[in-house]
């Protein structure tokens, strides 16, 4: 989806808080590149308001009564033009990041985040650009990388099928990819221009089938590619 006419990025808001939500949109509306487009505390608000409401990414709290964060999300990503989703979680709730994964999530941010990384996680998202870098998703990804690994349907000898397309500098790419590497980051690691390595990052999501930079981290660790031993030391 295109942002507003004045080239704002719509935000809605998902959390069964009031407060949470108020604060929140205090934080957003406060960026001139960003605005609140509208509120929902229960998955089911959230389901209809984006029926209607055309956005650009949603903050969507992971557990809510009723409809919870994990099933809103699978139902609003599966429409055409969905927006990004960037899940809201703590710690103790590492087996709804992994469902979350699966439903089609964009990014995840911990509710304890700074403001700073709230409004870097909304603007790289809605970019599609360096998703996995934020701070927080590298530790969730820490604490649910066991959970993925093992999820992987071919033999253990087999070259696992969504890997068997990508060059050698494009396996390297996706297992940077998998360690939190920004473009910057990249680049600098390759030596090459953040286009270069913009475009090595869109041919990894297409041979991958990946819709987004979190969807082929989480291939690299479901197919064994990257280990979850790697991300710990490297992080």
């Amino acid at each position: 989806m295109n942002p507003t006419p004045d080239g704002r990025i719509r935000v809605v808001l998902v959390d069964d808080q009031q407060m949470v939500r108020a604060g929140f949109r205090m934080v957003i509306d406060s960026q001139p590149d960003l605005t609140v487009v509208g509120e929902a505390g229960t998955g089911d608000e959230a389901v209809r308001l984006l029926a209607r409401t055309p956005a650009d990414v949603v903050l969507m709290d992971v557990r809510m009564p009723g409809t919870d964060g994990i099933e809103a999300t699978r139902q609003v990503t599966a429409r055409e033009g969905a927006p990004r989703v960037v899940v809201l979680t703590t710690f103790d709730l590492d087996e709804y990041v992994v469902a979350a994964i699966g439903a089609g999530a964009s990014g995840f941010l911990l509710k304890d985040a700074p403001p700073e990384e709230m409004l870097t996680a909304i603007r790289t998202v809605h970019a599609g650009d360096s998703v996995i870098a934020a701070s927080s998703t590298r530790r969730l990804l820490q604490h649910v990388a066991p959970m993925l690994r093992g999820t992987s349907t071919a033999s253990p000898a087999a070259e696992p099928r969504e890997l068997t397309e990508l060059t050698p500098r494009e396996r390297e790419v996706l297992v940077q990819m998998a360690y939190g590497a920004t473009n910057a980051e990249l680049a600098a690691h390759f030596v090459v221009s953040e286009a270069t390595v913009k475009t090595h990052v869109g041919r990894v999501l297409a041979k991958t089938g990946s819709r987004d930079r979190v969807q082929a981290v989480v291939l690299a660790y479901r197919t064994g590619l990257v280990q979850p031993a790697d991300l710990l030391r490297d992080a």
